[in-house]
């Protein structure tokens, strides 16, 4: 392989990405990769400012960008947010489901409130997005799916279950897209990080901070940037044979 090949693998130049959960942590972190790469964004979250901060922050960084509010819960929203991606941008290619929440509480204690708003966001959202989406990814020569799912997916993950079990159920339905897609050239894969340093780990306990962040071998929480370089592997043309796997970004937490 030629030196200019090499560098083709991680150009996504022109390629359409959508991140939701994108204006913060490892969201706004790998939208800037995206960008950063040569990828015109959308970036979604719920916020409208956070949106318009994001987009503009993206643009900054010299890539084109669209910042639209969009609530994951919410199935009429993301219609609009593929509509929109792909009347501004020609067309879509990558799709890269990050939002999440994380709702507390002890199995024995759940309530369908918290249920309903943590799998519909978790679960629900992403695949939803994912099958708004096809039609496009579907004409696109270079799709790719990419669901961040979570460490916890592989864990006992004591009071997060709802979340755990959310990003397990993730995890299937990647296998299941990778394996239901591949006829259509999508490649479906999952990032799973461990303790990263973002706002929903800083929502704990400091103490329950410090216990995450030294669980893994190497014993600190990831900066959010340090989930860019294996996100954009697995969107780009680097990971061309690569579909239906898990790739665990965790500092040495967990044996796969």
């Amino acid at each position: 392989m030629d030196k200019k090949k090499l560098e083709s693998l991680f150009d996504l130049t022109d390629r359409v990405a959508i991140v939701t959960g994108g204006t913060r942590g490892i969201g706004r972190a790998i939208a800037e990769g995206l960008a950063s790469a040569g990828a015109k964004v959308t970036v979604a979250s719920r916020k409208e400012d956070a949106c318009a901060e994001t987009e503009a922050h993206l643009v900054s960084l010299g890539g084109e960008a669209l910042g639209l509010p969009t609530h994951l819960g919410d199935l009429d929203a993301l219609h609009t947010l593929v509509d929109r991606t792909v009347d501004r941008f020609g067309g879509l290619d990558i799709v890269v489901n990050n939002a999440a929440n994380a709702l507390p509480g002890f199995i024995g204690d759940l309530t369908p409130e918290a249920w309903e708003k943590s799998f519909g966001v978790n679960l629900r959202g992403p695949v939803f997005l994912v099958q708004e989406a096809l039609p496009h990814l579907t004409a696109s020569p270079n799709a790719a799916i990419l669901n961040v799912i979570s460490a916890g997916a592989f864990l006992f993950s004591q009071y997060t279950s709802m979340y755990a079990g959310a990003k397990a159920g993730l995890m299937a339905f990647t296998r299941s897209m990778a394996a239901e897609f591949a006829p259509r050239g999508i490649r479906a894969n999952a990032l799973a990080p461990g303790t990263v340093d973002t706002d929903m780990v800083r929502n704990n306990p400091p103490e329950l901070q410090e216990r995450m962040a030294k669980a893994s071998f190497m014993g600190r929480a990831a900066d959010p940037d340090e989930m860019v370089g294996p996100a954009l592997f697995l969107v780009s043309d680097a990971a061309s044979f690569v579909t239906g796997q898990v790739l665990l970004a965790d500092g040495g937490l967990t044996p796969h």
